[in-house]
């Protein structure tokens, strides 16, 4: 499997964990009241034997912050097969909201000792913002 397919099997695991771990699924009118939320999923890649530095950031202090700034912690994961790979997905109310969200993200006060701090060094990021499906799960 290519490169890509590999991403889009795990998008569709990871989309649908995410829904079933809330314990039922959504009938289409409720999915479909979302609005304009959008889904980001990022995808983190670490120097080797960095990853376990990335878990403690995001453990002990990221995902706080992120909740400081509007971002909603849908999930997070490591790949199987992809070393020193997180990926995980936050939701915003907008896209307005995400430039909005980051832009205060990275002005926070603390983030700027917390990233220093963790030791993680430089993170290669993908972001995709993504919208649900009016039949997804997921709110």
């Amino acid at each position: 499997m290519t490169s890509r397919t590999n991403y889009f099997a795990l998008f569709a695991i990871l989309i649908f964990l995410a829904g079933f771990s809330t314990g039922t699924f959504f009938g289409p009118n409720d999915v479909q009241a979302q609005g304009n939320k959008v889904f980001e999923l990022r995808t983190y890649t670490t120097a080797d034997g960095k990853l376990p530095n990335l878990n403690a950031r995001f453990r002990d202090h990221t995902m706080r912050i992120f909740d400081r700034h509007n971002m909603e912690n849908i999930g997070y994961w490591v790949p199987q097969d992809t070393p020193n790979t997180l990926v995980y997905i936050i939701a915003h109310d907008s896209r307005e909201a995400a430039q909005e969200n980051w832009g205060g993200f990275r002005e926070d006060a603390k983030w700027p000792g917390v990233a220093q701090a963790s030791g993680v060094g430089r993170v290669q990021v993908e972001s995709v913002f993504m919208e649900a499906t009016d039949y997804s799960p997921l709110r």
